[in-house]
């Protein structure tokens, strides 16, 4: 039975509505394979969680948010509204690229059906157009039991709520460590007169990371934090391939933005 929905200033980035999947209101469901993701088209961040950071960094800059409750996020576009992976039409413009798990996971996702409630429910997107009461595409119920799809969207969420509680621990001791700053990039492009001045999300402080001390260097280097650390720091210099990019599409920005 679906409960109350939620106010969307509750929900998560992409999701319109979420209702609880359930054998005997959706039975007559199908899943379409989709080829486009409209909603990604003016999304220039995504969050990402740490299992993805060497993966991403060599296609997308990964930086943190700004505010005491940072999270990693990757950057698609460096200017609100662009994306320069993205066409007009929702479709990748290049075909060898890292599509973040937040994307992949929609219009699904995992979510406690009551503030009170221990456990997580599968629950979609309504609104969303790869689900509903279609003659085509894969159905999700058969004999009032979940198919191996649901099965298999299931399994793939509860790796993304773990990832998270990775991420969560993460940033946690990036915290607790102070490695993050407040992080700018200027990009001064041929022929402009003044430089393109990027500010409002953090990154991990260098000198910081170099001087901790041995007892410090050798637990990030155990729990496996050193080489997330720079897969970060490697991916900052794309910051001037995407803007590179959003000068190829005519998307040029104006000084002094905000990320």
């Amino acid at each position: 039975m679906a409960s109350a929905p939620q106010q969307q200033s509750q929900l998560p980035l992409f999701y319109n509505a979420l209702e609880p999947l359930s054998s005997e209101a959706h039975a007559n469901y199908r899943a379409r394979a989709m080829d486009s993701a409209p909603f990604l088209v003016n999304q220039h961040t995504i969050p990402i969680t740490v299992d993805e950071f060497t993966l991403a960094q060599r296609f997308m800059p990964i930086v943190f948010t700004a505010g005491d409750d940072a999270i990693p996020i990757a950057l698609m576009g460096l200017n609100e509204g662009v994306n320069v992976f993205i066409g007009d039409d929702g479709k990748l413009l290049e075909n060898n690229f890292y599509v973040p798990a937040y994307v992949r996971r929609y219009p699904y996702m995992l979510a406690r059906l009551r503030p009170d409630a221990q456990e997580l429910s599968l629950c979609f997107d309504p609104t969303s157009e790869a689900l509903g009461n279609f003659d085509d595409g894969e159905p999700l119920f058969a004999d009032g039991q979940p198919t191996e799809l649901v099965k298999n969207v299931l399994a793939f969420n509860e790796s993304f709520e773990q990832a998270g509680a990775r991420t969560n621990q993460f940033m946690g001791e990036l915290r607790e460590m102070g490695l993050l700053m407040e992080g700018e990039v200027s990009i001064q492009p041929e022929g402009a007169e003044q430089p393109f001045v990027y500010r409002g999300f953090q990154m991990v402080n260098e000198e910081k990371l170099a001087d901790l001390r041995g007892d410090q260097l050798r637990k990030i280097h155990k729990n496996g934090m050193l080489p997330l650390l720079y897969a970060h720091l490697f991916s900052l210099p794309l910051m001037r391939d995407i803007f590179a990019r959003q000068v190829q599409l005519g998307k040029m920005p104006v000084p002094e933005l905000t990320i």
